[in-house]
């Protein structure tokens, strides 16, 4: 799973960085609006709704982790703006948290100390 995270994380900042490198985010966005069919294809939108309720469903799952009402607000804002990027790190930073013979049930359930 660590290895998955870094991973994951790596490939994300890579091709974040390339498609920025070819266009920015600002004129992909403002093209979308100057070509109003491209951001109405029906697949679009069922992606976005299926990329948005993923992000939801791994910050319940953070909000069900985390004890600290501020984690869990902070959280929620990284992993609406940064998607898969936030969750790879947040995987890491669990990941990182535990003592060197964890297991599934530690990374998955909610800490016993806090």
């Amino acid at each position: 799973m660590f290895l998955w995270s870094l991973v994951v994380l790596a490939g994300l900042i890579g091709v974040s960085t390339w498609a920025t490198g070819i266009v920015s985010i600002v004129p992909a966005i403002q093209d979308l609006q100057d070509n109003p069919g491209a951001g109405y294809n029906p697949w679009t939108i069922a992606t976005l709704f299926d990329a948005y309720f993923g992000f939801l469903w791994f910050w319940l799952w953070i909000a069900y982790r985390e004890r600290s009402v501020v984690a869990r607000i902070v959280w929620l804002p990284l992993v609406l703006l940064l998607g898969n990027i936030a969750m790879a790190i947040y995987m890491l930073k669990v990941l990182w948290s535990l003592p060197p013979n964890a297991g599934v049930r530690e990374v998955l359930l909610r800490p016993e100390s806090a």
